[in-house]
């Protein structure tokens, strides 16, 4: 079995760590009435990123560690449609949005390709 760590050197955990970072940041400036709603809402879906990729790299059976990435995936998913949304609340810029947008495509392409990795291969018969 691997050692408790080895999620944390996989690049999709890294980059969803500075995604959870960037986000934090962005909610600092949302109106004081969103704490309770839109923010507490992308909290939970951000930190559900990398949480995911931890708890589906700990668990043994590829088709549990496959199902707990695409939890991430959603859950990125979610964070990425929170954001649009408060792109056109005007809570964010569209700098801002274009930002966290770059790091959401990174996740994004990364857990594909972990996932990816860890499916078995088909062959064309």
């Amino acid at each position: 079995m691997e050692t408790r760590s080895n999620y944390k050197k996989l690049n999709a955990y890294i980059e969803s760590k500075e995604l959870v970072k960037c986000v934090y940041s962005l909610l600092e400036n949302f109106p004081k009435h969103e704490q309770y709603a839109l923010c507490d809402q992308l909290r939970r879906a951000v930190i559900s990123i990398p949480s995911n990729i931890a708890e589906g790299m700990g668990r043994i059976f590829v088709k549990e560690q496959v199902h707990f990435l695409e939890i991430a995936f959603g859950s990125l998913m979610e964070v990425d449609a929170q954001l649009d949304i408060a792109r056109e609340l005007s809570y964010i810029t569209e700098d801002e949005y274009e930002m966290v947008g770059n790091h959401i495509d990174i996740v994004a392409s990364l857990l594909s390709g972990l996932r990816n990795k860890r499916l078995p291969q088909t062959t064309n018969h």
